[in-house]
């Protein structure tokens, strides 16, 4: 038998067409439309899918589930073209009114770094190489 491999990365949305407005910003993809659909799906580089449900999905066959509380249990992360594309990019998401988590700042790690809040409080980190 063969090990599972991971195939979705999946989040769980309050509000699907202001999530997917979100994630279209930072270039991912998106069906056409589909702002009103209970599930949403997309391919990703390497073969991976990124999906959507709303929380009614959810407790369609979890009647139990609730939101977390208290942080992040997954983050995202997207890759910038330079240290300059982060600062761009972060500036763009918080312009268009999403919140800025944390500011762009030189990582020790060696990467321009930023964090800002999807719609639904999860934090997507933002990076670069450092120059």
């Amino acid at each position: 038998m063969n090990a599972p491999r991971l195939d979705v990365i999946g989040l769980v949305v309050s509000d699907m067409a202001a999530s997917l407005d979100f994630y279209r910003r930072l270039g991912l993809d998106l069906p056409a439309g589909a702002e009103a659909a209970p599930h949403v799906e997309a391919g990703l580089p390497g073969g991976l899918r990124i999906a959507w449900d709303t929380e009614q999905v959810v407790r369609s066959f979890d009647p139990e589930w609730t939101r977390p509380v208290g942080g992040d249990r997954i983050g995202l992360a997207f890759r910038c073209d330079s240290p300059a594309a982060v600062d761009a990019v972060y500036a763009a998401l918080v312009g268009a009114g999403y919140t800025g988590h944390l500011k762009p700042w030189d990582a020790e790690w060696g990467q321009r770094y930023a964090v800002v809040l999807d719609p639904d409080g999860n934090g997507v980190s933002l990076f670069a190489a450092a120059a």
